[in-house]
C-alpha cells in the first residue's frame, strides 16, 4: 500500500507542475499565435462588460477570454495525458495464455462400456 501512495504523490505533484507548463504554454504561445491567426485578438482581454461597479465606478467585466485559454489548457493536457496512457498500456505485455487443460477423463461406465466392446469385438 505504501507503494501506491507514494505513486500517488509523485502523480499529483508531477501534475500540478505540467499544468503550470502547460498554462505558460498556452498563455504565452497558442493564444498569442492563435490571436495573431484570427486577427489579431487578445483572447486575454476578451470580455463582456455587464454594467458598473456602484463604489469605485469600475465596468464588472465578464472576461469570457481567460475561459477559452483554460479549455485550450484542458485540451492541451487532456492530450497529453492520453497519449501518454495509450504509451504506458503499449508498454504492458499482455499476459501469457493459459495452457489448454487435459480433457477430463471419460466416466467410469465408459471406461467399462468400451473394455466389452474390445471384448465382444475379440471373442
Amino acid at each position: 500500500m505504501r507503494g501506491n501512495v507514494v505513486d500517488l504523490a509523485v502523480g499529483v505533484v508531477i501534475g500540478a507542475a505540467f499544468g503550470k507548463i502547460v498554462s505558460a504554454l498556452v498563455e504565452a504561445i497558442v493564444m498569442p499565435a492563435l490571436g495573431w491567426v484570427v486577427g489579431g485578438i487578445n483572447f486575454s482581454d476578451l470580455a463582456l462588460t455587464l454594467g458598473m461597479n456602484a463604489g469605485t465606478n469600475e465596468p464588472v467585466l465578464l472576461k469570457y477570454g481567460v475561459f477559452l485559454q483554460a479549455i485550450f489548457d484542458f485540451l492541451i493536457i487532456a492530450f497529453a495525458i492520453f497519449l501518454a496512457v495509450k504509451g504506458i498500456n503499449r508498454l504492458k505485455r499482455p499476459p501469457a495464455p493459459a495452457p489448454a487443460a487435459a480433457p477430463p477423463p471419460p466416466p467410469r461406465q465408459e471406461v467399462l462400456l468400451e473394455e466389452i466392446r474390445d471384448l465382444l469385438k475379440k471373442g
